[in-house]
């Protein structure tokens, strides 16, 4: 029997590349993908190329493969309990190594927002544990991207004052949403502790419903305008980037260069 052509070969060689990267139960590294196959080191590197290229794998910090953004959004697309934190934390990693503050991904908890992970800052000073702590919606920049997105609902009667700059007025709160949703982030300046600052940016699933929020937080002495700028500007990317994964794709906006372009299309 001959060999298969080229080209089938290839794909079977990938195919069996990517079958032990997805059936692993840890991530995997090089040496042990090209001991399970049997394939020689440059066909491996060039095929996993290739997977990585098409988002069927990604690497971890420590370069070995998992299952790529193509298999998460399925998962997620399909209702499949992939876990939200394991799927975050190299995006909740890059940001902490670009701002070095602390780092928190929260969803809404009832009528509070919960801190399911968190990456510790590189200094002394601001290192709150803050995973598996509730605290308001109104008051927190996690909760209030949330709230802005309809994520989740404030609870019933008067708004708790944390501080002397906790938003109360529902008025007021209001106001400030539409801010967040115009702006694409929320701040809170010492409105849920005096001395703390937190950005916050939304994360989207694949059918455009926000389902977390990931923040950057430090004490205010610490965060210059030009720091606050920096933070607010990677903790939205990062945002953005781990919606991708989970299968969003923002729709452009009425009047963008992509839509005119498609109205002149179809109108040709």
């Amino acid at each position: 029997m001959s060999n298969p052509p080229n080209g089938t070969q290839a794909v079977d060689r990938a195919a069996r590349l990517l079958s032990e990267v997805v059936h692993a139960s840890d991530p995997v590294t090089f040496t042990e993908l090209t001991a399970a196959t049997g394939l020689a080191r440059s066909t491996t590197s060039r095929l996993l190329l290739a997977l990585e290229r098409n988002h069927l794998i990604r690497r971890d910090d420590h370069g070995r493969f998992l299952p790529g953004e193509m298999f998460v959004s399925f998962a997620w697309r399909g209702g499949a309990d992939t876990s939200l934190v394991a799927v975050a934390q190299p995006f909740l990693d890059r940001l902490a190594k670009g701002t070095g503050e602390t780092i928190n991904l929260g969803v809404s908890s009832g009528t509070s927002v919960e801190q399911i992970a968190q990456v510790d800052c590189a200094y002394m000073i601001g290192g709150t544990n803050w995973v598996g702590l509730s605290v308001p919606l109104h008051a927190s920049a996690l909760g209030k991207v949330l709230l802005a997105y309809g994520a989740a609902q404030l609870p019933k009667g008067p708004l708790q004052r944390c501080t002397e700059r906790t938003i109360t007025a529902e008025s007021s709160l209001r106001a400030e949403l539409a801010t967040v949703r115009a702006r694409g982030y929320a701040v809170t300046d010492e409105e849920l502790e005096p001395g703390l600052i937190a950005l916050a940016g939304p994360v989207f699933r694949y059918d455009g419903t926000v389902v977390a929020a990931m923040s950057v937080s430090a004490p205010t002495s610490r965060m210059t305008r030009e720091a606050v700028t920096n933070a607010a500007r990677r903790c939205v990317d990062e945002a953005a980037g781990l919606s991708s994964a989970l299968g969003y794709r923002p729709r452009p906006r009425p009047g963008t260069a992509k839509t005119r372009a498609r109205r002149v299309a179809d109108r040709a």
